[in-house]
């Protein structure tokens, strides 16, 4: 499933190959993804011109000119790919954008996505982003407001991080290591936490978000191109590492069930009881 490193990048090579450009021509083959009839996004779509391309958490905003904002979400996984010219891309897409110079871009959903259209100045009422948290790398998103996100909160660390509605933008393939950096256990208690630890916290999340976007993002996703991002396993310090040695102080990574998902840790350097004797 992409996350905020995969979506960061897209919207960058989108933004560079698509920004100013009208829209000549529109193809939804799976009316399913869709907010509204495909006939009524062609229309509203056709003949508007692509502005800013931006990204928030796990969504994709793509600004429409005048008045509207296209919002496209990938689920469990997508192909969003380029194309050069009108007779570039895959045959099979669930939706296509052709633009007035040739170029265009598809996507092909693995699972299930959503391809939504909305009027601009509707966007806080769109019932799937209105409700999203700040992106974890967003400049607003400093370390005081970190701390004040976590004040009086209770539950699971690792279950507040995964939830979109407090910090949009982790998912299950990064919070793993976001953790470790933090030496922190995922079954810890938010209200266990110390000041330090928040602090450490807030420091992995961005250590491991930016460098992962650094390479391209994860390997197993493809960029705008069809390049596959270039994060690899090589670059995971304890995610997907079971039984292999902790690259902090040697002790077998392990696995660990906590709530829906698995979690990978080091018992030695995540404790879940860090302040007990």
């Amino acid at each position: 499933m992409p996350e905020l490193p995969e979506l960061a990048v897209l919207a960058r090579q989108m933004a560079r190959e698509l920004r100013g450009k009208p829209i000549a021509g529109v193809d939804v083959r799976q009316p399913k993804c869709l907010n509204m009839p495909p006939e009524q996004m062609i229309n509203t779509l056709s003949g508007k011109r692509v502005g800013e391309i931006t990204s928030k958490g796990k969504w994709l905003f793509v600004s429409v000119e005048p008045g509207h904002t296209l919002l496209i979400n990938l689920g469990m996984g997508a192909d969003l790919l380029y194309c050069a010219s009108p007779s570039d891309g895959p045959d099979v897409y669930q939706f296509r954008v052709d633009l007035d110079d040739g170029t265009g871009f598809t996507i092909r959903f693995w699972w299930f996505g959503y391809v939504h259209l909305v009027r601009t100045d509707e966007l806080r009422s769109h019932a799937m982003t209105s409700t999203l948290g700040p992106s974890a790398l967003d400049p607003d998103f400093t370390l005081e407001a970190f701390r004040k996100l976590l004040e009086g909160r209770r539950g699971m660390i690792k279950a507040f991080l995964l939830n979109q509605r407090n910090l949009a933008g982790i998912g299950n393939a990064y919070v793993h290591d976001i953790l470790f950096g933090a030496g922190i256990h995922p079954q810890r208690p938010i209200q266990s936490l110390s000041a330090a630890e928040i602090d450490a916290l807030y420091a992995s999340v961005r250590r491991v978000l930016e460098a992962a976007i650094h390479s391209g993002a994860a390997y197993y996703e493809k960029d705008f191109y069809g390049r596959p991002g270039g994060y690899t396993e090589d670059q995971w310090a304890v995610g997907y590492r079971e039984g292999e040695p902790c690259p902090k102080c040697g002790t077998s990574i392990v696995k660990i069930k906590t709530g829906s998902t698995s979690s990978f840790i080091c018992p030695t350097c995540q404790p879940l009881n860090p302040h007990t004797s």
